[in-house]
Order: C-alpha cells, then sequence, then structure tokens
C-alpha cells in the first residue's frame, strides 16, 4: 500500500524525488570546487612559466645558449598552454543549454588538441633553430656558453618537475584531459632542460656542437608527446570507445542484475572527461512490460551508481528465452 501525498504522489516517488536533489547539491558542491581547481591550476602554471620563461631567456642570452633559449621559448609555450587549458576547461563546465541539450564537455577536447598543436609548433620551432646552430657550429661560428645556462637548467628541471607533479595530481582528481596534457607540457619543459643540460654541459667542456645537437633531441621529445595529445583528442571527436576493460566491467555488473539473462549489445563512446553507453538486455520472455522495465531501470540505476562518469545511459530490453 503507498501513502499519497497530495493524492498524486507516493512515498517511493518522494524518496525518488529527494535522491535527485540531495544528488544536484553535491554535484553544484563540488562544481564549486572544481572552479576553485582550476583557477588555482591556472595560477600556478602561467605565473611559474613567466618567471621561468625570463629567467632561462636571460641565463640563455648572457651564457651564449641556444638551447637555454630554445628551452625559454618552450616555457613562454607552456603559458599558452596553461591558459588554454583554463579556457577549455571552464568552458566544458557550463550547463546544457537548447542549443547544446548534451553539454559542453567537448570544449576539453578541443583545447586539448589546441595544446598539441602549440606544443608541436614549439618542437617544430625548437628543431629547426637546432638544425641551424649545427651548421654554424660545423663552419666554427658557434660561441661555447659559460656555466650561467647550466645553473638554469638544473632550476628549470627541479621547478617545472614539481609542477608536473602538481598539476597532473589535480587533472586526476577533475579527470581532465586538458591539464593532463597541460601537466605533460610541464614535463616536457623538464625533460627538455635535462637534454639542455647534457648539451650546454658538452659545449662547456669544448665541444659547442652538442649544445644544437640538444635541441634537436628535444624536439623529438617534444614532437611524440604532442602527437600523443591531439591523437587522444582526436579519438573525442570519433566517438573512441572506452576500451575493452571498461566494457567488461559493464557487461559484468549488467549480468549480475536479476532476470538479465544475456547483455546482446554493449557499446560506449567517450564524451570530454565523460562517456555514454547504450546497451541491449534480454530478458524473461513472459515478462510483462512492467517487470521489463523495472529491470531496465535497475540495470540503469546499478550501472550510473558504479560508473558516475557515466552521461548517459540507454538500456534496451529485447525477449529472451
Amino acid at each position: 500500500m503507498y501513502f499519497h501525498i497530495c493524492g498524486t504522489e507516493s512515498v517511493p516517488q518522494v524518496f525518488f524525488y529527494l535522491r535527485k536533489v540531495l544528488k544536484e547539491l553535491f554535484r553544484r558542491c563540488f562544481f564549486l570546487e572544481e572552479k576553485k581547481i582550476v583557477y588555482r591550476l591556472s595560477l600556478i602554471g602561467i605565473i611559474g612559466n613567466i618567471v621561468l620563461f625570463l629567467f632561462k631567456l636571460y641565463a640563455g642570452i648572457a651564457g651564449k645558449s641556444g638551447a637555454m633559449v630554445s628551452d625559454a621559448v618552450h616555457s613562454l609555450s607552456d603559458v599558452l598552454a596553461t591558459a588554454t587549458a583554463y579556457f577549455g576547461v571552464r568552458l566544458s563546465m557550463k550547463s546544457p543549454d537548447s542549443e547544446h541539450p548534451y553539454g559542453h564537455e567537448r570544449y576539453e577536447s578541443i583545447a586539448s588538441l589546441i595544446l598539441g598543436l602549440i606544443l608541436a609548433g614549439t618542437g617544430i620551432g625548437i628543431g629547426w633553430t637546432g638544425i641551424q646552430n649545427i651548421t654554424r657550429a660545423a663552419a666554427g661560428e658557434l660561441e661555447a656558453p659559460s656555466f650561467l645556462p647550466l645553473l638554469a637548467a638544473v632550476i628549470s628541471i627541479l621547478v617545472k618537475e614539481g609542477m608536473y607533479q602538481y598539476t597532473m595530481h589535480y587533472a586526476k582528481v577533475l579527470d581532465s584531459s586538458a591539464f593532463k596534457a597541460d601537466a605533460w607540457h610541464h614535463r616536457s619543459d623538464a625533460l627538455s632542460s635535462v637534454g639542455s643540460f647534457a648539451g650546454i654541459l658538452g659545449a662547456v667542456l669544448g665541444f659547442p656542437i652538442l649544445d644544437p645537437i640538444a635541441s634537436i633531441v628535444i624536439c623529438v621529445f617534444i614532437l611524440k608527446v604532442a602527437i600523443d595529445i591531439m591523437r587522444n583528442a582526436l579519438d573525442d571527436f570519433m566517438d573512441a570507445s572506452c576500451g575493452a576493460d571498461l566494457e567488461d566491467e559493464i557487461r559484468r555488473l549488467i549480468l549480475s542484475v536479476d532476470k538479465v539473462e544475456s547483455v546482446d549489445m554493449l557499446l560506449t563512446r567517450r564524451f570530454g572527461n565523460s562517456f555514454y553507453i547504450d546497451a541491449e538486455i534480454s530478458v524473461p520472455r513472459d515478462s510483462s512490460l512492467v517487470d521489463a522495465h523495472a529491470v531496465a531501470e535497475r540495470v540503469h540505476d546499478e550501472t550510473e551508481k558504479a560508473f558516475p562518469k557515466a552521461k548517459h545511459i540507454m538500456i534496451h530490453v529485447n525477449p529472451g528465452s
């Protein structure tokens, strides 16, 4: 027997609406916290990269190191990368509207693609400068750098690795592909500084050609990271699946629900940092429409509970044996 409130709503329905209200309140609280994290990550990234750019540029010019100047340009590109990540993530947080009823999560994928392009452009520029300096070194026109760029490289390695760890930690908290890409910008800068250090040290010891060779090595590494970031962003645009491992987990969960005989079809597709699930299940052939619908709802609710990143879950019911 149900107790009706105002003659229209039952107790189970009241609890259902109460759960929706509480879930929305929790989402909004976490949303506000997400905004603070995004702002803090962006502020630290931009300020840190500007300071490093100025310091490394001065060290590269004063210390006569092309590799350190290239490293400084890389840090400057990270300022643009962090700004892109910030705006991409903030736009992706916008609520659905009449023109975008499925939300704005793909803004983050756009930001990741732009970040990859920025990183690729930076790598190509560094590589081209390295090739030019190798020609100059072969002609004896390249001076050996001083010890100042060596100090700048060590400081850059320590600072940028710290920024990588910090950004990647919160990128995982947010599950943000854009800030993960931004973290890799920091890591690539740290590793490029390792290459700079090795090249500059060799040049200081009397082998100036090692300095531009270090720039070429930096270029190759940066291009590899850029390609990975762009491929991941393009997968989001192409509705790539979430992978066999996640789909196997979903399948096992669905089959554990009472009266589900089989999973006839299961498709997933990525959507920004969330994903969609489309499934067809079989229930006993003699089930009533009400019973079949109840099974589908249980599958939907259990799946939503187990996979909170699922943005939308569609369950279609087929008659079984």
